[in-house]
């Protein structure tokens, strides 16, 4: 147990090199980092949202918003389907009035009820990304078919599956948080937290965030962009007298100070084909400019080479952000998108764009801002416990061992090193918990030694001589000390899988703190006691 080869010697001070290079830019600040060479370690620990302070943002995903996207989907491909359709005489499948859009459901009347054995394979062979029915298997919907006998019309109601709805809102759930993460990241944030809790709700938590509220807007806005056609047949008179046809919605237009416009329902090309958005200037005015895809370049450029004269809508968030006319065939897959923005605005909507849209809409539940002044104030008194701890262990280890306390004691400071230096390494976030973790650590680090000093002293009172006294004392202790250890870094990880925020913050040091200090127990203070027994070789121990 005392024979220390070179190569574990060095390996065991290089381990603590590590550990003390990796933890100075923390006491030494940011110009530190912009002093050493940039192949030294320069990175510091992250500091949580409630030792720097930030937003805190509690959301939830809009059910509601969900399925009406599903239902109104579902009303176009109904159309569509019906549109091309045509009985064995050739006839076109005729509605009576318009489709009926309700809650979860679509409700339609045929003209002629005998038309009904015709239309239930196409209502078969509707895409709906909902998940299955489980009793039929039908994509999606359950199909409910009922004729009035009364006037002899043909009633069809088509109704979202429960199950699929609720696949679909935990979907929505999963890609909204890449979704915002992404475009927190836009930002330059470091190390937001954003998970999921509960099926439908997405902590944020952004450590350090100077305007909560641009950050709230950012992740709020839905960021859906599409073009579309603007449908000349119809008139501010129609639309005043709210006289649209099917295929057709109006929608008010950010250019024109809120001028109501008529454009198709059909997007000729959705926001999920760019690759990127810049803000940028064009004529002194901020703009937009947007880089499109392989496949939507080709796209843009074929619908507008076909529409050339007429004026299409650049749609953002069902507001019409400009209308321009289209003179000339947009080819190369750029464009610019202009609508009275603000310097600001401009930069919001290009990370908006990168990032990508939301599936859904999402609803702030709970909102607090953690000014930095009380994360000063939690450091400050994170600080002084850990020094206070420090400190009495420092001086209890020094009186109850000597010598050997003193040994104790350099292991505790190179524990404390190198958990500073994994926190860096690692760029784990530091919370109020996690230095509750450091602190307990620091508590915990030295029953290692406590172990194998009072096993030496009962080696020592059977008479046993200084180098069998040690050598003994280690080997009767070490399988204590890993079982100990052991069941604490268990609870440690159990604490991080199932915990969430501050738990796992906590669980992140006292694990880390378990590990570092059982190495420097056993393999640093081991080091030390040996080589100075080598060199010393007293003829008895004052322990």
């Amino acid at each position: 147990m005392l024979d220390f080869p070179r190569w574990k010697i060095l390996f065991i001070l290089l381990v603590c090199a590590f550990g003390l290079v990796s933890a100075m830019p923390n006491a030494f600040g940011p110009s530190y980092a912009r002093a050493v060479p940039s192949w030294l370690p320069s990175q510091t620990i992250n500091l949580g949202l409630d030792l720097q302070g930030g937003a805190h943002i509690l959301l939830s995903v809009d059910r509601a918003s969900i399925v009406q996207q599903q239902v109104e989907a579902l009303d176009d491909s109904v159309r569509e389907q019906l549109r091309a359709a045509r009985d064995p005489d050739g006839r076109r499948i005729r509605l009576t009035g318009r489709a009926r859009v309700q809650g979860d459901r679509v409700t339609f009347t045929l003209a002629d009820p005998s038309q009904l054995a015709i239309i239930r394979p196409l209502l078969d062979e509707i895409p709906q990304p909902i998940g299955n029915d489980p009793l039929t298997g039908a994509p999606g919907l359950e199909r409910t078919v009922t004729i009035s006998t009364v006037d002899a019309t043909g009633e069809v109601t088509l109704a979202l599956n429960p199950a699929g709805i609720d696949e679909r809102v935990s979907f929505a759930v999963q890609q909204s948080i890449e979704v915002v993460r992404r475009r927190i990241d836009e930002t330059g944030t470091r190390e937001p937290t954003i998970q999921r809790q509960g099926e439908d709700r997405i902590l944020v938590q952004v450590p350090g965030a100077d305007n909560a509220q641009q950050i709230k807007e950012i992740i709020q806005t839905t960021a859906k962009l599409t073009f579309h056609l603007v449908d000349l047949n119809v008139s501010p008179e129609d639309i005043a007298r709210n006289r649209v046809p099917p295929g057709t919605k109006v929608l008010p237009s950010r250019d024109l100070g809120g001028e109501l416009i008529a454009i198709k329902t059909r997007a000729m090309i959705e926001g999920d084909e760019l690759v990127d958005a810049r803000a940028t200037f064009q004529e002194n005015q901020p703009v937009v400019s947007i880089q499109f895809n392989t496949s939507g370049a080709r796209r843009f450029g074929d619908v507008t080479t076909q529409n050339v004269g007429r004026p299409f809508a650049i749609v953002l968030d069902d507001e019409i952000v400009s209308a321009p006319r289209i003179n000339e065939p947009i080819r190369g897959g750029s464009a610019i998108i202009s609508g009275r923005f603000t310097v600001q605005e401009a930069d919001n909507l290009a990370v908006l764009l990168r990032a990508g849209a939301l599936p859904a809409k999402l609803n702030v539940l709970e909102e607090r801002t953690v000014g930095p002044d009380l994360g000063a104030d939690s450091i400050q008194a994170g600080k002084l416990a850990a020094l206070l701890g420090l400190a009495a262990v420092i001086v209890f280890i020094i009186v109850s061992y000597g010598w050997f306390g003193v040994v104790a004691n350099v292991a505790l400071v190179v524990n404390l090193a190198l958990i500073a230096g994994l926190l860096s390494a690692l760029q784990a976030t530091l919370t109020l918990p996690g230095i509750a973790g450091i602190v307990l650590t620091i508590g915990m680090a030295v029953d290692a030694n406590v172990l194998v000093f009072e096993r030496i002293r009962e080696e020592v009172r059977l008479g046993k001589t200084p180098f069998a006294a040690v050598d003994g004392g280690y080997r009767s202790a070490l399988s204590t000390i890993f079982d100990a250890n052991i069941t604490t870094l268990i609870a440690a990880a159990l604490l991080f899988q199932f915990g969430s925020g501050p738990v796992k913050g906590f669980a992140v040091t006292l694990g880390i703190g378990i590990v570092t200090s059982v190495f420097t127990a056993i393999m640093v203070t081991r080091m030390i006691i040996s080589l100075w027994l080598k060199r010393t070789r007293p003829k008895a121990l004052s322990i």
